[in-house]
Protein backbone atom coordinates (compact mmCIF):
# COMPACT_ATOMS: atom_id res chain seq x y z
CA UNK A 1 0.00 0.00 0.00
CA UNK A 2 1.09 3.50 -0.80
CA UNK A 3 2.98 5.88 2.00
CA UNK A 4 1.02 8.63 0.55
CA UNK A 5 -2.05 10.12 1.25
CA UNK A 6 -3.73 12.56 -0.65
CA UNK A 7 -4.44 16.02 1.45
CA UNK A 8 -8.50 15.32 0.92
CA UNK A 9 -11.37 15.79 3.66
CA UNK A 10 -11.69 12.03 3.50
CA UNK A 11 -8.68 11.41 4.95
CA UNK A 12 -9.11 9.63 8.41
CA UNK A 13 -5.14 8.83 9.41
CA UNK A 14 -3.88 10.50 12.68
CA UNK A 15 -1.35 12.80 13.51
CA UNK A 16 1.06 9.29 14.31
CA UNK A 17 1.22 8.43 11.14
CA UNK A 18 1.08 11.91 8.66
CA UNK A 19 1.97 14.41 10.89
CA UNK A 20 0.30 17.27 12.42
CA UNK A 21 0.73 19.66 9.42
CA UNK A 22 -1.13 17.17 7.30
CA UNK A 23 -3.82 16.29 10.05
CA UNK A 24 -4.41 20.19 10.17
CA UNK A 25 -4.38 20.46 6.73
CA UNK A 26 -6.96 17.94 6.37
CA UNK A 27 -9.20 19.41 9.16
CA UNK A 28 -9.16 22.65 7.31
CA UNK A 29 -10.23 21.36 3.88
CA UNK A 30 -13.12 19.70 5.83
CA UNK A 31 -14.18 22.94 7.33
CA UNK A 32 -14.25 24.13 3.91
CA UNK A 33 -11.44 26.50 4.06
CA UNK A 34 -9.12 27.15 0.94
CA UNK A 35 -6.00 25.08 1.15
CA UNK A 36 -3.45 24.09 -1.67
CA UNK A 37 -3.46 20.56 -3.35
CA UNK A 38 -1.04 18.27 -1.96
CA UNK A 39 -0.35 14.88 -0.31
CA UNK A 40 1.84 13.77 2.09
CA UNK A 41 4.35 11.04 2.61
CA UNK A 42 3.72 9.22 5.99
CA UNK A 43 6.15 9.14 8.75
CA UNK A 44 7.05 5.16 7.87
CA UNK A 45 8.90 6.73 5.25
CA UNK A 46 11.46 8.73 7.82
CA UNK A 47 11.39 5.46 9.67
CA UNK A 48 12.68 3.62 7.19
CA UNK A 49 15.07 6.29 5.69
CA UNK A 50 18.72 5.80 6.04
CA UNK A 51 21.89 7.37 4.66
CA UNK A 52 20.28 10.12 2.41
CA UNK A 53 18.35 7.12 0.23
CA UNK A 54 14.53 7.10 0.15
CA UNK A 55 12.76 3.66 0.70
CA UNK A 56 12.73 0.87 -1.77
CA UNK A 57 9.29 2.03 -3.60
CA UNK A 58 9.08 5.34 -2.14
CA UNK A 59 9.84 6.99 -6.07
CA UNK A 60 7.01 4.95 -7.51
CA UNK A 61 4.62 6.39 -4.68
CA UNK A 62 5.75 9.74 -5.53
CA UNK A 63 5.33 9.29 -9.32
CA UNK A 64 1.85 8.33 -8.85
CA UNK A 65 1.11 11.04 -6.36
CA UNK A 66 2.43 13.66 -8.66
CA UNK A 67 0.65 12.62 -11.14
CA UNK A 68 -2.64 13.09 -9.21
CA UNK A 69 -1.31 16.33 -8.05
CA UNK A 70 -1.25 17.28 -11.48
CA UNK A 71 -4.66 16.00 -12.43
CA UNK A 72 -5.84 18.22 -9.65
CA UNK A 73 -4.31 20.96 -10.25
CA UNK A 74 -4.56 21.06 -14.35
CA UNK A 75 -0.73 21.35 -14.43
CA UNK A 76 2.29 19.90 -15.28
CA UNK A 77 5.03 19.20 -13.04
CA UNK A 78 8.34 20.81 -13.94
CA UNK A 79 6.16 21.62 -17.52
CA UNK A 80 6.37 24.10 -20.02
CA UNK A 81 2.66 24.83 -20.41
CA UNK A 82 1.05 25.60 -17.74
CA UNK A 83 3.89 24.93 -14.36
CA UNK A 84 3.01 22.73 -11.70
CA UNK A 85 5.40 23.99 -8.55
CA UNK A 86 5.75 22.57 -5.14
CA UNK A 87 6.82 23.52 -1.79
CA UNK A 88 8.12 20.19 0.32
CA UNK A 89 7.85 21.59 3.74
CA UNK A 90 8.16 18.87 7.07
CA UNK A 91 5.54 17.94 9.51
CA UNK A 92 6.21 15.54 12.56
CA UNK A 93 3.41 14.84 15.32
CA UNK A 94 4.34 17.93 17.46
CA UNK A 95 5.39 21.27 16.14
CA UNK A 96 8.93 21.79 15.93
CA UNK A 97 8.89 25.25 14.91
CA UNK A 98 11.96 26.04 12.15
CA UNK A 99 13.77 22.97 12.94
CA UNK A 100 13.14 21.04 10.12
CA UNK A 101 14.40 21.69 6.23
CA UNK A 102 11.46 23.22 3.92
CA UNK A 103 11.99 23.49 0.32
CA UNK A 104 10.23 25.87 -1.71
CA UNK A 105 10.03 26.10 -5.74
CA UNK A 106 10.60 22.42 -6.58
CA UNK A 107 10.00 22.14 -10.16
CA UNK A 108 11.21 25.35 -11.25
CA UNK A 109 13.55 23.62 -14.30
CA UNK A 110 14.20 25.95 -17.03
CA UNK A 111 11.43 25.47 -18.98
CA UNK A 112 9.26 25.41 -16.30
CA UNK A 113 10.72 29.12 -15.25
CA UNK A 114 9.76 30.22 -18.80
CA UNK A 115 6.94 29.03 -18.82
CA UNK A 116 5.90 31.08 -15.49
CA UNK A 117 7.23 33.75 -16.80
CA UNK A 118 4.80 33.20 -20.17
CA UNK A 119 1.73 32.68 -18.23
CA UNK A 120 1.93 35.59 -15.34
CA UNK A 121 3.55 37.98 -18.19
CA UNK A 122 6.31 38.88 -15.14
CA UNK A 123 9.40 37.35 -16.27
CA UNK A 124 10.83 39.34 -12.91
CA UNK A 125 8.41 37.00 -10.90
CA UNK A 126 9.37 34.11 -12.54
CA UNK A 127 12.74 34.47 -11.86
CA UNK A 128 12.81 35.50 -8.47
CA UNK A 129 11.06 32.56 -7.92
CA UNK A 130 13.61 30.07 -9.32
CA UNK A 131 16.86 32.37 -7.55
CA UNK A 132 14.48 32.10 -4.12
CA UNK A 133 14.03 28.46 -5.20
CA UNK A 134 18.08 27.89 -5.53
CA UNK A 135 18.32 29.31 -2.46
CA UNK A 136 16.14 27.05 -0.59
CA UNK A 137 17.01 23.48 -2.01
CA UNK A 138 21.27 24.87 -1.27
CA UNK A 139 19.91 25.74 2.39
CA UNK A 140 18.49 22.48 2.91
CA UNK A 141 21.77 20.92 1.65
CA UNK A 142 20.51 19.45 -2.15
CA UNK A 143 23.74 20.32 -3.48
CA UNK A 144 23.59 21.84 -6.74
CA UNK A 145 19.97 22.29 -8.55
CA UNK A 146 19.23 19.29 -11.35
CA UNK A 147 17.48 20.57 -14.36
CA UNK A 148 15.26 17.21 -13.79
CA UNK A 149 11.99 18.04 -11.59
CA UNK A 150 11.48 14.88 -10.88
CA UNK A 151 15.31 14.60 -9.60
CA UNK A 152 14.70 17.87 -7.71
CA UNK A 153 11.73 16.04 -5.85
CA UNK A 154 13.21 13.15 -4.83
CA UNK A 155 16.22 15.33 -3.21
CA UNK A 156 13.82 17.81 -1.70
CA UNK A 157 11.83 15.05 -0.09
CA UNK A 158 15.60 13.13 1.14
CA UNK A 159 16.48 16.51 2.97
CA UNK A 160 13.39 16.70 4.58
CA UNK A 161 13.84 13.47 6.13
CA UNK A 162 17.53 13.73 6.49
CA UNK A 163 16.38 16.78 8.97
CA UNK A 164 14.37 15.06 11.35
CA UNK A 165 18.19 13.95 12.76
CA UNK A 166 19.53 17.38 12.69
CA UNK A 167 21.43 18.31 15.19
CA UNK A 168 19.22 21.48 15.94
CA UNK A 169 16.21 19.22 15.90
CA UNK A 170 17.51 16.83 18.09
CA UNK A 171 18.17 19.36 20.50
CA UNK A 172 14.69 20.47 20.51
CA UNK A 173 13.57 17.70 20.97
CA UNK A 174 15.19 17.05 24.06
CA UNK A 175 14.62 20.10 25.31
CA UNK A 176 10.68 19.78 24.71
CA UNK A 177 10.66 15.89 25.85
CA UNK A 178 9.57 14.74 22.52
CA UNK A 179 10.80 11.50 21.66
CA UNK A 180 13.27 10.34 18.90
CA UNK A 181 11.28 7.16 17.44
CA UNK A 182 8.99 8.62 15.25
CA UNK A 183 10.50 10.40 12.64
CA UNK A 184 8.52 13.21 10.25
CA UNK A 185 6.02 13.61 7.51
CA UNK A 186 6.51 15.86 4.63
CA UNK A 187 3.90 17.61 2.91
CA UNK A 188 4.26 18.54 -0.78
CA UNK A 189 1.76 21.10 -1.84
CA UNK A 190 1.22 23.22 -4.86
CA UNK A 191 2.99 26.33 -4.49
CA UNK A 192 1.12 30.03 -4.05
CA UNK A 193 3.16 32.96 -4.13
CA UNK A 194 2.98 36.00 -1.70
CA UNK A 195 5.69 37.56 -3.53
CA UNK A 196 3.49 38.00 -6.86
CA UNK A 197 2.09 40.90 -6.97
CA UNK A 198 1.07 44.03 -5.01
CA UNK A 199 -2.10 41.99 -4.09
CA UNK A 200 0.28 39.35 -2.68
CA UNK A 201 0.68 38.66 1.10
CA UNK A 202 1.90 36.27 3.49
CA UNK A 203 1.69 35.83 7.32
CA UNK A 204 0.54 34.75 10.46
CA UNK A 205 -2.71 35.30 12.39
CA UNK A 206 -3.36 33.89 15.44
CA UNK A 207 -7.23 34.02 16.94
CA UNK A 208 -6.19 35.80 19.61
CA UNK A 209 -3.51 38.07 21.15
CA UNK A 210 -0.35 35.48 21.66
CA UNK A 211 1.11 38.01 24.24
CA UNK A 212 -1.93 38.81 26.58
CA UNK A 213 -4.23 36.42 25.58
CA UNK A 214 -7.16 39.03 24.90
CA UNK A 215 -9.96 37.99 21.71
CA UNK A 216 -9.56 39.23 18.07
CA UNK A 217 -7.57 38.55 15.22
CA UNK A 218 -3.30 39.29 16.10
CA UNK A 219 -0.51 38.70 14.35
CA UNK A 220 2.09 39.78 11.61
CA UNK A 221 2.00 40.12 7.79
CA UNK A 222 4.37 41.12 4.64
CA UNK A 223 3.32 42.44 1.49
CA UNK A 224 4.82 41.43 -1.70
CA UNK A 225 6.74 38.28 0.51
CA UNK A 226 6.69 35.20 1.03
CA UNK A 227 5.73 33.55 4.45
CA UNK A 228 9.07 32.61 5.07
CA UNK A 229 9.94 36.43 5.66
CA UNK A 230 7.35 36.39 8.71
CA UNK A 231 8.40 33.07 10.51
CA UNK A 232 12.23 33.70 10.40
CA UNK A 233 11.85 37.15 11.84
CA UNK A 234 14.33 38.39 9.21
CA UNK A 235 12.30 40.81 7.20
CA UNK A 236 10.34 44.20 9.16
CA UNK A 237 6.74 42.72 9.12
CA UNK A 238 3.27 44.66 9.64
CA UNK A 239 0.53 44.38 12.24
CA UNK A 240 -1.92 42.25 11.24
CA UNK A 241 -4.86 44.72 10.96
CA UNK A 242 -3.17 46.48 8.11
CA UNK A 243 -4.68 43.31 5.84
CA UNK A 244 -7.96 45.17 6.83
CA UNK A 245 -7.01 48.29 5.12
CA UNK A 246 -5.46 46.46 1.67
CA UNK A 247 -7.80 43.91 1.31
CA UNK A 248 -10.74 43.97 3.13
CA UNK A 249 -12.57 40.87 1.39
CA UNK A 250 -9.41 38.68 2.55
CA UNK A 251 -9.37 40.28 5.92
CA UNK A 252 -12.84 39.00 5.90
CA UNK A 253 -12.40 35.81 4.98
CA UNK A 254 -9.46 35.25 7.05
CA UNK A 255 -11.62 36.24 10.15
CA UNK A 256 -14.04 33.67 9.38
CA UNK A 257 -11.53 31.44 8.79
CA UNK A 258 -10.00 31.99 12.69
CA UNK A 259 -13.67 31.81 14.17
CA UNK A 260 -14.15 28.63 12.44
CA UNK A 261 -10.80 26.90 13.57
CA UNK A 262 -11.39 28.56 16.95
CA UNK A 263 -14.66 26.61 16.70
CA UNK A 264 -13.49 23.85 16.12
CA UNK A 265 -10.64 23.19 17.91
CA UNK A 266 -12.37 25.07 21.02
CA UNK A 267 -8.61 26.79 21.97
CA UNK A 268 -6.85 29.49 20.29
CA UNK A 269 -5.26 29.35 16.98
CA UNK A 270 -2.63 30.01 14.91
CA UNK A 271 -2.80 30.11 10.89
CA UNK A 272 0.06 30.64 8.60
CA UNK A 273 -1.27 31.96 4.83
CA UNK A 274 -0.61 33.23 1.88
CA UNK A 275 -2.41 35.96 -0.55
CA UNK A 276 -1.97 35.50 -3.74
CA UNK A 277 -2.93 38.02 -6.07
CA UNK A 278 -6.02 38.26 -3.77
CA UNK A 279 -6.93 34.99 -3.01
CA UNK A 280 -6.59 33.94 0.18
CA UNK A 281 -4.42 30.31 0.87
CA UNK A 282 -4.11 28.70 4.92
CA UNK A 283 -1.20 26.63 5.03
CA UNK A 284 -1.11 25.30 8.24
CA UNK A 285 -3.18 25.61 11.67
CA UNK A 286 -2.03 24.85 14.94
CA UNK A 287 -2.88 25.50 18.18
CA UNK A 288 -1.94 28.87 19.46
CA UNK A 289 0.98 27.73 22.06
CA UNK A 290 0.04 30.64 24.85
CA UNK A 291 1.95 30.49 27.99
CA UNK A 292 1.88 32.68 31.48
CA UNK A 293 -1.10 34.81 31.56
CA UNK A 294 -2.23 34.62 28.10
CA UNK A 295 -2.96 31.00 28.49
CA UNK A 296 -4.95 31.32 31.42
CA UNK A 297 -6.92 34.10 30.01
CA UNK A 298 -7.77 32.26 27.05
CA UNK A 299 -8.39 29.31 29.22
CA UNK A 300 -11.06 31.64 31.36
CA UNK A 301 -12.54 33.18 28.45
CA UNK A 302 -13.38 30.10 26.61
CA UNK A 303 -15.41 28.95 30.01
CA UNK A 304 -17.58 32.31 29.69
CA UNK A 305 -17.89 31.57 26.56
CA UNK A 306 -19.48 28.28 27.04
CA UNK A 307 -16.99 26.33 24.42
CA UNK A 308 -15.44 24.56 27.16
CA UNK A 309 -15.98 23.76 31.45
CA UNK A 310 -14.15 24.47 34.36
CA UNK A 311 -12.61 21.64 34.92
CA UNK A 312 -11.26 21.62 31.06
CA UNK A 313 -9.87 24.67 31.68
CA UNK A 314 -7.99 23.39 34.78
CA UNK A 315 -6.84 20.82 32.50
CA UNK A 316 -5.24 22.84 30.05
CA UNK A 317 -3.65 25.56 32.37
CA UNK A 318 -0.44 23.70 33.70
CA UNK A 319 1.34 24.87 36.91
CA UNK A 320 3.84 26.05 34.72
CA UNK A 321 1.57 28.35 33.19
CA UNK A 322 0.60 29.61 36.54
CA UNK A 323 4.26 30.09 37.44
CA UNK A 324 4.77 32.00 34.60
CA UNK A 325 1.39 34.28 34.88
CA UNK A 326 3.22 35.06 38.86
CA UNK A 327 6.82 35.78 37.13
CA UNK A 328 8.23 39.43 38.60
CA UNK A 329 8.81 42.56 35.76
CA UNK A 330 11.18 45.00 36.05
CA UNK A 331 10.15 47.50 37.90
CA UNK A 332 8.98 51.32 36.36
CA UNK A 333 11.02 53.83 36.93
CA UNK A 334 13.78 52.30 38.88
CA UNK A 335 16.02 51.01 35.71
CA UNK A 336 18.33 52.22 33.01
CA UNK A 337 16.44 51.37 30.13
CA UNK A 338 18.26 50.74 26.89
CA UNK A 339 15.20 49.37 24.43
CA UNK A 340 11.85 48.74 24.26
CA UNK A 341 10.40 45.92 22.28
CA UNK A 342 7.37 43.27 21.84
CA UNK A 343 7.37 41.31 24.88
CA UNK A 344 7.16 37.81 23.48
CA UNK A 345 8.09 35.18 26.19
CA UNK A 346 6.72 36.29 30.04
CA UNK A 347 9.15 36.46 32.82
CA UNK A 348 12.87 38.53 33.42
CA UNK A 349 16.49 36.94 32.43
CA UNK A 350 19.52 38.80 33.75
CA UNK A 351 22.83 37.52 32.22
CA UNK A 352 25.65 38.84 30.07
CA UNK A 353 25.47 39.74 26.40
CA UNK A 354 26.43 37.12 23.88
CA UNK A 355 26.15 38.17 20.22
CA UNK A 356 25.84 34.21 18.72
CA UNK A 357 24.96 31.04 19.70
CA UNK A 358 28.49 29.69 19.90
CA UNK A 359 29.20 32.89 22.52
CA UNK A 360 26.38 31.71 24.48
CA UNK A 361 27.35 28.34 24.59
CA UNK A 362 30.30 29.06 25.47
CA UNK A 363 29.57 31.99 28.10
CA UNK A 364 26.78 29.85 29.71
CA UNK A 365 28.96 27.38 31.40
CA UNK A 366 30.16 30.51 33.78
CA UNK A 367 26.81 31.91 34.30
CA UNK A 368 23.56 33.05 32.78
CA UNK A 369 23.57 34.76 29.42
CA UNK A 370 21.16 36.69 27.40
CA UNK A 371 21.66 35.86 23.53
CA UNK A 372 21.28 39.09 21.34
CA UNK A 373 20.55 37.96 17.35
CA UNK A 374 19.22 40.37 14.61
CA UNK A 375 16.50 37.60 14.67
CA UNK A 376 17.44 33.96 15.47
CA UNK A 377 17.31 30.78 12.94
CA UNK A 378 17.51 27.10 13.67
CA UNK A 379 21.08 27.13 13.79
CA UNK A 380 21.04 29.15 17.06
CA UNK A 381 19.03 26.62 18.64
CA UNK A 382 22.20 25.39 20.40
CA UNK A 383 22.67 28.86 21.72
CA UNK A 384 19.08 29.44 22.69
CA UNK A 385 19.00 26.25 25.20
CA UNK A 386 22.01 27.61 26.62
CA UNK A 387 20.45 31.56 27.48
CA UNK A 388 18.37 32.53 30.05
CA UNK A 389 16.87 35.14 27.75
CA UNK A 390 16.78 36.08 24.58
CA UNK A 391 16.69 39.81 22.76
CA UNK A 392 16.42 40.89 18.63
CA UNK A 393 16.06 43.76 16.44
CA UNK A 394 13.78 41.92 13.88
CA UNK A 395 10.28 40.04 14.38
CA UNK A 396 7.21 39.65 16.19
CA UNK A 397 5.03 37.58 18.30
CA UNK A 398 5.22 35.35 15.39
CA UNK A 399 8.87 35.01 14.57
CA UNK A 400 11.17 32.34 15.44
CA UNK A 401 12.76 33.92 18.23
CA UNK A 402 9.35 34.40 19.95
CA UNK A 403 7.80 30.93 19.45
CA UNK A 404 10.91 29.14 20.52
CA UNK A 405 11.35 31.39 23.73
CA UNK A 406 7.30 30.63 24.49
CA UNK A 407 8.04 26.80 23.85
CA UNK A 408 10.88 26.70 26.59
CA UNK A 409 9.36 29.25 28.24
CA UNK A 410 12.30 31.93 27.86
CA UNK A 411 11.73 35.69 28.69
CA UNK A 412 12.24 37.30 25.39
CA UNK A 413 11.74 40.87 23.66
CA UNK A 414 11.85 40.81 19.82
CA UNK A 415 11.47 43.67 17.40
CA UNK A 416 13.46 46.30 19.01
CA UNK A 417 14.22 49.43 16.30
CA UNK A 418 17.80 50.78 16.23
CA UNK A 419 19.44 47.33 17.41
CA UNK A 420 22.62 46.63 15.80
CA UNK A 421 24.63 43.50 16.60
CA UNK A 422 28.19 43.21 16.16
CA UNK A 423 30.64 41.04 16.81
CA UNK A 424 32.03 42.43 20.16
CA UNK A 425 29.42 44.88 21.13
CA UNK A 426 25.69 45.99 20.59
CA UNK A 427 24.06 49.02 20.00
CA UNK A 428 20.74 50.57 20.95
CA UNK A 429 20.49 53.42 19.16
CA UNK A 430 23.08 55.85 20.32
CA UNK A 431 24.03 53.64 23.52
CA UNK A 432 26.69 50.91 22.53
CA UNK A 433 26.82 48.14 25.25
CA UNK A 434 29.82 45.56 25.24
CA UNK A 435 29.86 41.85 24.91
CA UNK A 436 29.84 40.41 28.65
CA UNK A 437 28.33 43.12 29.97
CA UNK A 438 25.04 42.63 32.39
CA UNK A 439 21.72 43.14 31.32
CA UNK A 440 17.74 42.74 32.45
CA UNK A 441 15.48 41.49 29.79
CA UNK A 442 11.82 42.29 30.54
CA UNK A 443 9.36 39.54 29.10
CA UNK A 444 6.15 40.82 29.91
CA UNK A 445 6.69 44.43 29.87
CA UNK A 446 9.04 44.39 26.43
CA UNK A 447 12.17 46.10 28.52
CA UNK A 448 16.00 45.68 28.11
CA UNK A 449 17.92 47.27 31.13
CA UNK A 450 21.75 48.03 31.47
CA UNK A 451 22.55 45.74 34.55
CA UNK A 452 20.89 43.60 37.40
CA UNK A 453 17.46 46.11 37.77
CA UNK A 454 15.07 46.04 40.80
CA UNK A 455 12.07 43.69 40.08
CA UNK A 456 8.54 44.32 41.06
CA UNK A 457 5.87 41.33 41.91
CA UNK A 458 3.25 40.40 39.19
CA UNK A 459 -0.23 40.41 40.75
CA UNK A 460 -2.60 37.90 40.20
CA UNK A 461 -4.49 39.16 37.76
CA UNK A 462 -8.46 38.59 37.60
CA UNK A 463 -8.35 35.79 34.96
CA UNK A 464 -5.75 33.87 37.29
CA UNK A 465 -7.38 34.66 40.50
CA UNK A 466 -11.02 33.71 38.72
CA UNK A 467 -9.13 30.03 37.66
CA UNK A 468 -7.24 29.86 41.23
CA UNK A 469 -11.17 29.93 42.73
CA UNK A 470 -12.14 27.31 40.28
CA UNK A 471 -9.04 25.24 41.95
CA UNK A 472 -10.09 25.71 45.28
CA UNK A 473 -13.46 24.63 44.60
CA UNK A 474 -12.14 21.56 43.04
CA UNK A 475 -9.49 20.27 45.99
CA UNK A 476 -10.89 21.76 48.82
CA UNK A 477 -7.44 23.07 49.87
CA UNK A 478 -6.38 26.63 49.91
CA UNK A 479 -3.64 26.49 52.23
CA UNK A 480 -0.25 28.54 52.04
CA UNK A 481 2.57 26.00 50.85
CA UNK A 482 5.68 27.34 49.21
CA UNK A 483 4.48 28.72 45.79
CA UNK A 484 1.14 27.83 46.57
CA UNK A 485 -0.62 28.90 43.06
CA UNK A 486 1.46 26.34 41.12
CA UNK A 487 0.29 23.99 44.12
CA UNK A 488 -3.62 24.65 44.12
CA UNK A 489 -3.55 24.49 40.49
CA UNK A 490 -1.57 21.03 40.10
CA UNK A 491 -3.91 19.76 43.39
CA UNK A 492 -7.07 20.60 41.36
CA UNK A 493 -5.90 19.54 37.54
CA UNK A 494 -5.14 16.07 39.51
CA UNK A 495 -8.44 16.06 41.13
CA UNK A 496 -10.14 16.32 38.54
CA UNK A 497 -8.24 13.69 36.15
CA UNK A 498 -9.14 11.35 39.08
CA UNK A 499 -12.43 12.29 38.92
Amino acid sequence: MSRIRRLAPDLVDGVGSIGAKAHGLVALRRLGLPVPAGFVIGTAADREFRADRLPAGLRADLGAAVAGLEAETGREFGGAGRPLVVSVRSGAAVSMPGMMSTVLGVGLTTAATAALAAETGDARFAADSRERFARSYAAAGCGAVPDDPVDQLERAVAAVLSSWDSPRARTYRELNGVPHGPGTAVVVQAMVFGNRDSRSSAGVAFSRDPVTGAPGPSGEVVFGRQGDAVVSGGALTRPLAELRDREPRVWAQLRRALDRVEAHHRDACCLEFTVESGALWLLQVRAGGFVGNAAVRVAVDLVDEGRIGRDEALLRVSPEHVRLAREPRLADGAADVLATGIGAGPGVAVGRVATSAAAAVRMAGSGPVVLVRPETSPHDMAGIAAAAGLVTARGGPASHAAVVARSLGRPAVVGIAGLVVGDGSVRFGGREVAAGALISVDGTGGRVVLGRAPLAPEPARPHLRRLLGWADEVSGDATARPDPDRLRAARAALRVRRS
